[in-house]
């Protein structure tokens, strides 16, 4: 009888996750996972080229295996198979520009303020230390959109950030668009497919820092499960795994917003 590990146990429940939801990520390209070791029988970790690792794993295929070699070119960086841009602030009302993967995150126009997934053609937002974006701050889920919230507003106002009476993922949308992060106002809520694209397993955290700073173990998805509960995504392995959890317990958000 053959024998699941830990880690592949987790790979096949969080991709099970994924393909539950019928929303598709809204662009051209898919993630790896990041995996890029293998095992042999005994679960113990070799190279995929070694004679005893088992055939057929997933650090065998993909972008992951591909990078590094002549068969995937990128546009930008990351680890592995991930392909990121850093996106400048703006200046309120341009859009962001393009910048070198050397540039510091910052709040100045031309520093560093989103990061650009080449690959699922998603801008992301990068958490910052202080100010509206803190790291540090958790909102409750609440949405009034009764054609996305699955028949539940959810719980207003149950979080703890920097403008008190506004601690829920609706309002800090509003807040955050209200700013033209990076030039842009049509920032909004992942689902739990177009967050779940930022998990890199293989390694913790399981995202990748040097395009996602100001590390939060998990976040909000935009997709509720059934009334009452909305979908997390985690990226501490540690916390255990991507889940459907009430919406009135505050946690971490990153918005997303689609194309460049």
């Amino acid at each position: 009888m053959s024998t699941v590990t830990h880690s592949s146990a987790r790979v096949i429940g969080l991709w099970a996750a994924a393909l539950f939801f019928s929303a598709s990520i809204s662009a051209a390209g898919l993630n790896d996972t990041g995996f890029t070791t293998c095992a042999d029988a005994a679960g113990a970790s070799v190279s995929c080229t070694a004679a005893s690792a088992v055939p057929g794993q997933d650090a065998r295929y993909g972008r992951d295996a591909a990078a590094g070699t002549s068969a995937l070119t990128k546009v930008g960086g990351g680890a592995n198979g991930f392909d990121f841009t850093k996106i400048s602030n703006g200046n309120g009302t341009n859009p962001g520009a393009i910048l070198p993967a050397t540039t510091p995150l910052g709040t100045a126009a031309g520093e560093w303020g989103c990061t650009y997934d080449n690959t699922t053609g998603l801008m992301w937002e990068v958490k910052t230390a202080f100010g509206l974006r803190n790291s540090a701050y958790i909102y409750s889920w609440y949405s009034t959109n009764s054609a996305t919230n699955g028949g539940d507003v959810g719980a207003a106002n149950r979080g703890t950030c920097s403008d008190l009476g506004r601690c829920d993922t609706e309002k800090f949308v509003q807040d955050v668009n209200a700013t033209n992060m990076c030039g842009h106002n049509d920032w909004r809520m992942p689902t739990f497919r177009e967050l779940h694209s930022l998990v890199r397993l293989g390694q913790f955290p399981n995202i990748d820092t040097g395009y996602f700073p100001n590390f939060q173990s998990t976040a909000w998805s935009g997709s509720p499960a059934g009334l009452n509960a909305a979908w997390i995504v985690s990226f501490d392995s540690n916390s255990g795994p991507s889940n459907a959890y009430g919406r009135v317990a505050p946690r971490y958000v990153r918005l997303v917003r689609s194309g460049q």
